[in-house]
């Protein structure tokens, strides 16, 4: 279960200490705390890397397919279990909120995914999901690099919001809030301005989805 990002744990978590990392760390923070997601009850990141954004959100539990990334984690004190997002170790319905930030492009089946982070949330539990627009200037630099050999990009799938959206509501997620930020393209001064609607050239965008209830799910592979 070795990944690509066990090599680069170190230079990954490093970024987040320059000062474009710690810039692009705060705008995207913003816009995931302004989709008014939960802040309380058990939740989870899956994907939670080096724990930077669990920490900051208050999330005490993740989960990671790299043991070099969770090591980091557990350092900054949540709780890490090495598993793969497309098969969740634990019971149907254990937490009211579930977070992926920049997961869902590395996986090989984001559907399943999505799936088990429906299974494993409550009724009206959140789904809270971080991505980098593929047609935004910045998708289309991470994929330029990933077809480049970048050892991280190479490997990532860059899809529109409209995707996205369409995948979670196939499997009975229901959309609520949406925030679109890094609004500067790459190379431009970074400014922290955010807007409320969905910015397909946005760097960032950050959607919450209800699981409203079990009768709404679909039976669709997208």
């Amino acid at each position: 279960m070795s990944t690509p990002f066990d090599t680069n744990a170190e230079r990954y978590d490093r970024w987040f200490e320059s000062q474009e990392g710690k810039t692009i760390f705060e705008i995207e923070i913003s816009c995931l705390r302004e989709t008014k997601w939960i802040m309380r009850g058990r939740r989870l990141e899956v994907g939670v890397g080096t724990g930077r954004f669990a920490d900051s959100l208050g999330i005490s539990e993740g989960i990671d397919p790299s043991s070099q990334m969770l090591a980091f984690a557990a350092r900054r004190g949540i709780h890490a279990v090495r598993a793969v997002a497309e098969e969740l170790p634990y019971p149907d319905s254990s937490f009211l909120g579930v977070v992926m930030v920049t997961t869902l492009c590395f996986l090989q089946d984001p559907i399943r995914a999505i799936e088990e982070s429906f299974r494993v949330l409550e009724i009206h539990g959140s789904l809270l999901v971080g991505m980098v627009p593929g047609k935004s200037p910045w998708g289309k630099l991470y994929i330029a690099k990933g077809r480049e050999g970048h050892t991280l990009y190479s490997h990532g799938k860059f899809r529109t919001c409209e995707r996205m959206i369409l995948m979670c509501k196939s499997i009975g997620f229901d959309l609520k809030d949406v925030v679109s930020g890094l609004l500067s393209a790459p190379g431009e001064p970074l400014i922290s301005t955010t807007r409320c609607r969905i910015d397909e050239n946005a760097g960032f965008v950050a959607m919450r989805f209800a699981k409203e209830a079990l009768t709404t799910r679909v039976k669709q592979r997208l």
